[in-house]
């Protein structure tokens, strides 16, 4: 089914998309498909949500990836690639998500100037949100924003440390870590022969 034509409600944003076979945003009745992802992409997702969650199993706060939804007052539904919440509800909710402490976007580019302004702009009406970190695949570039004293928000580039630090929770994945597998063909699998029988012996094919 296509995007629909006339504005819609948040309630009937969410009862059309979960009928959806791919993610679709939501901004003031408006429906924006998620872009679309690649391997690369992939990877580093992959790699935030297991060396987040080793850093968080003892923690009180956990990791969720870009299948589940955030919603941002009463009029916006976005599905960040990487979140973290603390907050109780959140942690009893199946589907939406409303007070994530960090949001992190693995940067492409054709999502990079969305990313950097106007996404980021809705996620500072998050009143719970503290962090916001951006990660380029293709450069190996890391900031991160954090809110500081007075309402500013303050850059912190990690792009040439040896790991990345996240403070809202505290956490740190090492940047080897980070782009494991990046800028690496995927690999070829090798499967086992199929043994034949001959002459009554089982030998490789």
């Amino acid at each position: 089914m296509g995007v629909p034509g006339h504005k819609l409600s948040l309630e009937e944003f969410l009862e059309w998309e979960n009928a959806q076979p791919v993610r679709n945003e939501f901004h003031r009745g408006e429906v924006f498909p998620a872009a679309d992802v690649g391997r690369v992409h992939g990877y580093v997702v992959s790699n935030l949500l297991r060396h987040l969650g080793n850093e968080l199993q003892r923690s009180l706060c956990q990791v969720f990836s870009q299948s589940l939804k955030l919603q941002i007052t009463d009029d916006t539904i976005l599905y960040p690639d990487v979140f973290i919440t603390c907050e109780r509800d959140d942690l009893r909710t199946d589907q939406i998500f409303r007070s994530p402490t960090m949001v992190i976007e693995v940067l492409s580019p054709s999502t990079q100037a969305y990313d950097r302004s106007k996404k980021f702009a809705l996620y500072r009406r998050l009143a719970s949100l503290k962090e916001y970190v951006l990660v380029d695949p293709d450069t190996r570039r890391v900031e991160s924003f954090r809110l500081g004293a007075g309402g500013l928000w303050t850059l912190h580039d990690m792009s040439k440390n040896p790991a990345m630090d996240l403070a809202f929770p505290p956490c740190t994945v090492a940047m080897d870590d980070l782009f494991s597998r990046v800028g690496r063909p995927p690999p070829r699998h090798s499967w086992p022969s199929r043994p034949v029988r001959h002459s009554g012996v089982l030998r490789p094919r």
